[in-house]
Protein backbone atom coordinates (compact mmCIF):
# COMPACT_ATOMS: atom_id res chain seq x y z
CA UNK A 1 0.00 0.00 0.00
CA UNK A 2 1.49 3.31 -1.03
CA UNK A 3 1.53 5.81 1.87
CA UNK A 4 -0.39 9.03 1.38
CA UNK A 5 1.77 11.82 0.14
CA UNK A 6 2.54 14.54 2.66
CA UNK A 7 1.22 17.91 1.44
CA UNK A 8 4.08 20.10 0.33
CA UNK A 9 4.80 23.09 2.53
CA UNK A 10 4.02 26.37 0.80
CA UNK A 11 5.59 29.58 1.98
CA UNK A 12 3.04 32.36 2.24
CA UNK A 13 3.58 35.48 0.19
CA UNK A 14 4.06 38.80 1.97
CA UNK A 15 0.43 39.78 1.34
CA UNK A 16 -0.90 36.38 2.38
CA UNK A 17 1.09 36.46 5.62
CA UNK A 18 0.03 40.02 6.34
CA UNK A 19 -3.59 39.07 5.71
CA UNK A 20 -3.21 36.08 8.03
CA UNK A 21 -1.95 38.29 10.83
CA UNK A 22 -4.70 40.86 10.29
CA UNK A 23 -7.36 38.14 10.34
CA UNK A 24 -5.95 36.82 13.62
CA UNK A 25 -5.90 40.32 15.11
CA UNK A 26 -9.46 41.08 13.98
CA UNK A 27 -10.66 37.82 15.47
CA UNK A 28 -9.15 38.78 18.81
CA UNK A 29 -10.40 42.37 18.67
CA UNK A 30 -13.88 40.98 17.95
CA UNK A 31 -14.03 39.47 21.41
CA UNK A 32 -11.71 41.62 23.51
CA UNK A 33 -11.02 45.31 23.84
CA UNK A 34 -7.90 46.40 21.93
CA UNK A 35 -5.94 47.19 25.08
CA UNK A 36 -6.50 43.60 26.27
CA UNK A 37 -4.87 42.08 23.17
CA UNK A 38 -1.09 41.66 23.08
CA UNK A 39 1.26 40.87 20.22
CA UNK A 40 1.87 37.50 21.85
CA UNK A 41 -1.87 36.84 21.62
CA UNK A 42 -1.87 37.69 17.92
CA UNK A 43 1.19 35.52 17.29
CA UNK A 44 -0.40 32.58 19.09
CA UNK A 45 -3.71 33.00 17.22
CA UNK A 46 -1.87 33.09 13.88
CA UNK A 47 0.42 30.19 14.80
CA UNK A 48 3.59 32.23 14.27
CA UNK A 49 6.36 33.70 16.38
CA UNK A 50 6.24 37.12 18.00
CA UNK A 51 9.30 38.32 16.00
CA UNK A 52 7.43 37.48 12.80
CA UNK A 53 4.55 39.74 13.86
CA UNK A 54 7.09 42.52 14.46
CA UNK A 55 8.65 41.89 11.06
CA UNK A 56 5.36 42.73 9.37
CA UNK A 57 4.32 45.39 11.86
CA UNK A 58 7.53 47.01 13.14
CA UNK A 59 5.45 49.72 14.80
CA UNK A 60 4.16 47.09 17.19
CA UNK A 61 0.66 46.83 18.54
CA UNK A 62 -0.38 50.33 17.50
CA UNK A 63 0.48 49.74 13.86
CA UNK A 64 -1.18 46.32 13.89
CA UNK A 65 -4.34 47.75 15.48
CA UNK A 66 -4.57 50.56 12.97
CA UNK A 67 -4.08 48.12 10.08
CA UNK A 68 -6.75 45.81 11.50
CA UNK A 69 -9.05 48.78 11.98
CA UNK A 70 -8.58 49.85 8.36
CA UNK A 71 -9.42 46.32 7.26
CA UNK A 72 -12.60 46.33 9.37
CA UNK A 73 -13.45 49.84 8.16
CA UNK A 74 -13.24 48.73 4.56
CA UNK A 75 -15.68 45.91 5.29
CA UNK A 76 -18.06 48.36 6.97
CA UNK A 77 -17.81 50.79 4.04
CA UNK A 78 -18.91 48.04 1.70
CA UNK A 79 -22.03 47.35 3.77
CA UNK A 80 -23.88 50.29 2.21
CA UNK A 81 -22.55 49.66 -1.29
CA UNK A 82 -25.82 48.14 -2.47
CA UNK A 83 -26.71 48.09 -6.20
CA UNK A 84 -28.83 51.11 -7.10
CA UNK A 85 -31.70 48.96 -8.35
CA UNK A 86 -35.27 48.59 -7.12
CA UNK A 87 -37.06 50.43 -4.29
CA UNK A 88 -34.94 52.29 -1.75
CA UNK A 89 -36.15 50.74 1.50
CA UNK A 90 -35.38 47.12 0.54
CA UNK A 91 -31.91 48.30 -0.50
CA UNK A 92 -31.48 49.95 2.88
CA UNK A 93 -32.65 46.76 4.60
CA UNK A 94 -30.04 44.70 2.73
CA UNK A 95 -27.30 47.18 3.70
CA UNK A 96 -28.36 47.05 7.34
CA UNK A 97 -28.36 43.25 7.24
CA UNK A 98 -24.68 43.35 6.31
CA UNK A 99 -23.91 46.08 8.84
CA UNK A 100 -25.62 44.26 11.71
CA UNK A 101 -23.97 40.98 10.72
CA UNK A 102 -20.63 42.75 11.11
CA UNK A 103 -21.70 44.11 14.51
CA UNK A 104 -22.82 40.62 15.55
CA UNK A 105 -19.48 39.10 14.56
CA UNK A 106 -17.28 41.82 16.07
CA UNK A 107 -19.20 42.65 19.23
CA UNK A 108 -16.56 43.66 21.76
CA UNK A 109 -14.25 45.09 19.15
CA UNK A 110 -17.10 47.07 17.59
CA UNK A 111 -18.02 48.51 20.99
CA UNK A 112 -14.44 49.47 21.77
CA UNK A 113 -14.07 51.02 18.33
CA UNK A 114 -17.13 53.26 18.50
CA UNK A 115 -17.13 54.12 22.18
CA UNK A 116 -13.49 55.21 22.17
CA UNK A 117 -11.45 55.41 25.32
CA UNK A 118 -9.06 52.72 24.20
CA UNK A 119 -5.41 53.19 25.08
CA UNK A 120 -4.62 52.62 21.41
CA UNK A 121 -7.03 55.29 20.18
CA UNK A 122 -5.33 58.12 18.28
CA UNK A 123 -6.29 60.84 15.84
CA UNK A 124 -5.55 58.32 13.06
CA UNK A 125 -7.91 55.68 14.43
CA UNK A 126 -10.59 58.33 14.96
CA UNK A 127 -10.15 59.45 11.35
CA UNK A 128 -10.59 55.85 10.17
CA UNK A 129 -13.91 55.57 12.02
CA UNK A 130 -15.07 58.97 10.77
CA UNK A 131 -14.20 57.84 7.26
CA UNK A 132 -16.65 54.95 7.59
CA UNK A 133 -19.40 57.35 8.65
CA UNK A 134 -18.71 59.69 5.75
CA UNK A 135 -18.65 56.80 3.28
CA UNK A 136 -21.98 55.49 4.63
CA UNK A 137 -23.51 58.95 4.23
CA UNK A 138 -22.26 59.26 0.65
CA UNK A 139 -23.73 55.86 -0.22
CA UNK A 140 -27.09 56.90 1.23
CA UNK A 141 -27.13 60.19 -0.71
CA UNK A 142 -26.49 58.14 -3.82
CA UNK A 143 -29.31 55.73 -2.94
CA UNK A 144 -31.59 58.73 -2.50
CA UNK A 145 -30.55 60.05 -5.91
CA UNK A 146 -29.32 63.34 -4.43
CA UNK A 147 -25.78 64.18 -5.63
CA UNK A 148 -25.73 67.55 -3.87
CA UNK A 149 -27.57 67.26 -0.53
CA UNK A 150 -28.33 70.44 1.36
CA UNK A 151 -27.66 71.02 5.06
CA UNK A 152 -31.01 69.65 6.27
CA UNK A 153 -30.76 66.41 4.32
CA UNK A 154 -27.14 65.96 5.40
CA UNK A 155 -28.26 66.57 8.98
CA UNK A 156 -31.00 63.95 8.68
CA UNK A 157 -28.76 61.28 7.15
CA UNK A 158 -25.84 61.84 9.51
CA UNK A 159 -28.17 61.86 12.52
CA UNK A 160 -29.61 58.54 11.40
CA UNK A 161 -26.13 57.02 10.95
CA UNK A 162 -25.32 58.07 14.51
CA UNK A 163 -28.58 56.47 15.66
CA UNK A 164 -27.66 53.21 13.89
CA UNK A 165 -24.32 53.15 15.70
CA UNK A 166 -25.95 53.90 19.07
CA UNK A 167 -28.65 51.28 18.53
CA UNK A 168 -26.00 48.71 17.59
CA UNK A 169 -24.09 49.35 20.82
CA UNK A 170 -27.28 49.15 22.91
CA UNK A 171 -28.26 45.95 21.10
CA UNK A 172 -24.94 44.36 22.06
CA UNK A 173 -25.36 45.57 25.64
CA UNK A 174 -28.87 44.08 25.75
CA UNK A 175 -27.65 40.61 24.80
CA UNK A 176 -28.63 41.15 21.15
CA UNK A 177 -32.27 41.77 21.87
CA UNK A 178 -34.62 42.47 20.17
CA UNK A 179 -34.01 39.94 17.35
CA UNK A 180 -31.79 41.37 14.65
CA UNK A 181 -34.52 41.32 11.99
CA UNK A 182 -36.75 43.46 14.22
CA UNK A 183 -33.89 45.84 14.94
CA UNK A 184 -33.22 46.20 11.22
CA UNK A 185 -36.88 46.94 10.44
CA UNK A 186 -37.05 49.48 13.27
CA UNK A 187 -33.97 51.26 11.96
CA UNK A 188 -35.46 51.44 8.46
CA UNK A 189 -38.68 52.88 9.93
CA UNK A 190 -36.62 55.35 11.92
CA UNK A 191 -34.88 56.48 8.73
CA UNK A 192 -38.25 57.18 7.11
CA UNK A 193 -39.41 59.02 10.24
CA UNK A 194 -36.32 61.24 10.33
CA UNK A 195 -36.81 62.13 6.67
CA UNK A 196 -40.52 62.84 7.25
CA UNK A 197 -39.81 65.23 10.11
CA UNK A 198 -37.07 66.97 8.14
CA UNK A 199 -39.33 67.27 5.08
CA UNK A 200 -41.47 69.79 6.99
CA UNK A 201 -38.51 72.17 7.01
CA UNK A 202 -36.72 71.38 3.77
CA UNK A 203 -38.08 71.18 0.20
CA UNK A 204 -35.21 68.93 -0.92
CA UNK A 205 -36.00 66.36 1.76
CA UNK A 206 -39.71 66.72 1.00
CA UNK A 207 -38.97 65.73 -2.61
CA UNK A 208 -37.10 62.65 -1.36
CA UNK A 209 -40.04 61.67 0.86
CA UNK A 210 -42.38 62.17 -2.08
CA UNK A 211 -40.29 59.84 -4.22
CA UNK A 212 -40.36 57.22 -1.45
CA UNK A 213 -44.14 57.50 -1.28
CA UNK A 214 -44.39 56.87 -5.03
CA UNK A 215 -42.39 53.65 -4.60
CA UNK A 216 -45.19 52.45 -2.34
Amino acid sequence: MTPAATPAYRRLSVEERRSQLLDAALSLFAHRAPEDVSLDDVAEAAGVSRPLVYRYFPGGKQQLYEAALRSAAEELRQCFDEPREGPLLPRLSHALDRYLAFVDGHGTGFSALLQGGSVVETSRTTAIVDGVRRAAAEHIYSHLGVPDPGPWLRMAVRTWITAVEAASLIWLDEDKLPPVEELRDWLVEQFVAVLAVTAGRDPQTAAVVGALAEEG
